[in-house]
């Protein structure tokens, strides 16, 4: 209902915005339902993100992910759409965790060996059956493809000031082996395989990056 004052002294007979449909109120419920909102989604994303590292599975069940996100199955349509939504957003979402896992200090090279061998003792073995999965299934490629990107780019930030005199096909080059010397492989046959103590996993890594970065190809 339209509130009008009758005490008004003109004919401008304005509506008067009541105190529960004022701008600031309606922005206030707007910026609250969108919150809620973010944060459904945000814990959607989480729920599937938390269950395809432990599962190790391409083909998650939406029953699942809505029990683990405490929502519904109709709630995660309502958010992305289709399954392919879904996808996409967690791609989006788990490359985002990962760089951030990952945040070393460009130039620190001790630091970048310690960031990245934490990365693996914590996710490697759910990545490494990922990587068993690529040659399987497109999902399970375009998830390890997403992640081999996102390794190289951590090397080019975190080893910058080592690389920044190369240029052309030695930048190239000593890129390369940087991703082979801190590469998930380079760690599983050091630790796994050969099952080296974590410092000295640590240290064969950090012998390897010397090796590149003394005698540029």
């Amino acid at each position: 209902m339209l509130d009008f004052d009758v005490n008004r002294t003109n004919m401008n007979l304005e509506p008067l915005i009541t105190a529960e449909q004022s701008p600031k109120t309606r922005g206030y419920r707007l910026g609250a339902r969108e919150k809620t909102t973010s944060e459904t989604r945000a814990r959607i994303l989480a729920a599937t993100f938390d269950l395809a590292t432990e599962q190790s599975r391409v083909q998650l069940v939406l029953a699942d992910i809505a029990a683990r996100g405490g929502v519904s199955v109709q709630t995660i349509l309502r958010h992305f759409g289709t399954r392919e939504g879904l996808f996409l957003a967690v791609l989006d979402y788990a490359g985002a965790e990962i760089e951030a896992e990952r945040d070393t200090p460009p130039g620190d090279i001790a630091r970048a060996v310690s960031t990245i061998v934490s990365h693996y003792e914590s996710r490697g073995d759910t990545v490494f059956r990922w990587l068993m999965q690529e040659f399987s299934s497109e999902t399970a490629a375009r998830v390890t493809e997403q992640g081999k990107q996102v390794h190289r780019r951590w090397v080019e930030t975190a080893f910058a000031p080592h690389l920044a005199p190369l240029v052309g096909e030695q930048r190239e080059a000593s890129v390369d082996l940087l991703v082979v010397a801190t590469d998930l492989f380079t760690w599983k046959l050091l630790r796994r395989d050969r099952g080296l103590d974590r410092a000295t996993v640590e240290s064969r890594i950090l012998t390897l990056i010397d090796l590149v970065l003394e005698r540029p190809i």
